[in-house]
Parts: structure tokens; C-alpha cells; sequence
């Protein structure tokens, strides 16, 4: 069993609504156990800022999948949600993004674990503290030196 994190993202439509409904279908899953959402938080675009503010979560959860399998499934509840991509950093319906996959540090075509924004992008670290705020990333780093070392963020909490 391997404990993973999930970040969930999107604004597009009703972007709360959508990352509710999202940990809501990640709590069902099968294949996920033990799963928890941090509090959801407003934030300005990462890149271009002609779009809308996201809305973001992170999720913890047990699994028994391996990490392509768990991204394999994280792609698919994006197309039943009607991912929308529509340019790079922009504005989408819905991002999930496995950010951690136990203590895994790997790298594919298609993978890249723990995921490059996890220690500097204050939507997943303070989301990500909310859940486990003694969490040492796969290579030392201690989540907590993470948020110490974010400057400046515009996160507002929303629930």
C-alpha cells in the first residue's frame, strides 16, 4: 500500500463545485482508500493572467496501484469531468496531478515523481501542510522548510 497526494485544480465553469465533486469521486474510487481533502483555496493564475482564478485541494490516499495506474486514473476522471486544456498554464475544467507517490522519486515520458511544483507552488504546499505538516519529501527536504521558503503567496481559503 502506498500513501499518495493528489493536487486538484481547475476554473473553469464552477471551479469549487468541480474540485468538490472531484474529491468526492476520488473518495469513492475504488481503488483509493483512506482518503482525505485538504480545505479548498483561491489563487491567481500560475501562467497567463487573462483567465480566471483557480480553485485548488490536495488529496492524501492509500493505494494498491502502481503510479501509471494512478495516473492512468487520474486522467480518465479528468475526461469524465470534460478536461478542457485549452494552452499551456491556462485555463482547464479540471487538473489532477499526483504529486507524491510514497517516498518514489521516478521519471518517464509521462511521469515525474514527486511532481516538479510540489516544493515552490504555494497552492500545493500549503494545501499539502494543511494534511501532513511533518510530511520530508523523497529527497530530504522537509515540507515545513517548503512553506518557510514561499515568500510571498495570494492564497485565500475558502472553506
Amino acid at each position: 500500500m502506498a500513501r499518495i497526494y493528489i493536487a486538484v485544480g481547475g476554473n473553469l465553469g464552477d471551479p469549487l463545485q468541480t474540485v468538490r465533486d472531484a474529491i468526492q469521486t476520488l473518495q469513492n474510487h475504488s481503488a483509493l482508500t483512506a482518503v482525505t481533502a485538504s480545505s479548498c483555496y483561491r489563487s491567481k493564475p500560475m501562467g497567463p493572467q487573462d483567465q480566471p482564478d483557480y480553485v485548488n485541494a490536495v488529496v492524501a490516499a492509500d493505494t494498491e496501484l502502481s503510479p501509471i495506474d494512478v495516473l492512468d486514473t487520474l486522467q480518465a476522471i479528468e475526461q469524465e469531468f470534460g478536461r478542457q486544456r485549452q494552452r499551456r498554464w491556462g485555463e482547464r475544467t479540471l487538473d489532477l496531478d499526483l504529486l507524491l507517490y510514497a517516498n518514489l522519486i521516478y521519471q518517464d515520458a509521462r511521469l515525474t515523481l514527486p511532481h516538479p511544483g510540489v516544493e515552490v507552488r504555494d497552492f500545493v504546499v500549503i494545501p499539502l501542510y494543511e494534511l501532513t505538516p511533518t510530511l520530508t519529501l523523497p529527497n530530504g527536504k522537509r515540507l515545513h522548510d517548503c512553506l518557510a521558503s514561499i515568500a510571498d503567496h495570494d492564497l485565500q481559503k475558502i472553506n
